[in-house]
């Protein structure tokens, strides 16, 4: 199978996912906003410490890295996964306070389990072949996609 068909099926299951993730969203009908976005922001944090956590890590045991010397190999794709964590992290910060105002706080719940899951799919991608991870990425990016597009079609009210 060749790397675009691979990150061509990881898309398409980013979006069957980004469906599934929004749809749930109503299930955690009795979480005020404050709590949801309290527990969406926590679940970002993890996988942001892990990869932080691991990349000290990985520096702690190789002389070579432990001065700051370019990071190589599988320091070198954790990098590549904290890097791109981070850019998801400022996206979902972005989105989804104004996604749970207006589609539910259950949807800003179901955003932030799914981040966590997500990122786990894309750091493990990234080690095991790299056109993998375009289904980790899918996972995490095309939810926020799909509830931005949402609250665009919902239109913020003047009364906020």
């Amino acid at each position: 199978m060749s790397k675009r068909v691979k990150i061509l099926i990881g898309m398409a299951l980013g979006a069957l996912w980004a469906v599934l993730v929004i749809w749930l969203g109503p299930m955690w009908k009795d979480v005020g906003l404050a709590a949801a976005l309290g527990l969406a922001g926590f679940c970002i944090g993890l996988p942001l410490m892990a990869v932080i956590g691991r990349l000290a890590q990985r520096r702690f045991f190789d002389d070579r890295i432990i001065d700051g010397a370019p990071l190589t190999g599988a320091a070198e794709i954790d990098g590549r996964v904290l890097s791109n964590t981070v850019e998801q992290a400022l996206l979902a910060v972005c989105i989804w306070p104004l996604a749970g105002l207006l589609l539910g706080s259950g949807t800003v719940l179901s955003l932030g389990a799914g981040f966590v899951l997500a990122r786990l799919a894309f750091w493990i991608g990234y080690h095991v072949s790299p056109p993998l991870r375009a289904f980790g990425f899918a996972v995490t990016f095309y939810p926020t996609v799909l509830a931005a597009l949402l609250v665009l079609r919902e239109g913020v009210q003047p009364a906020l």
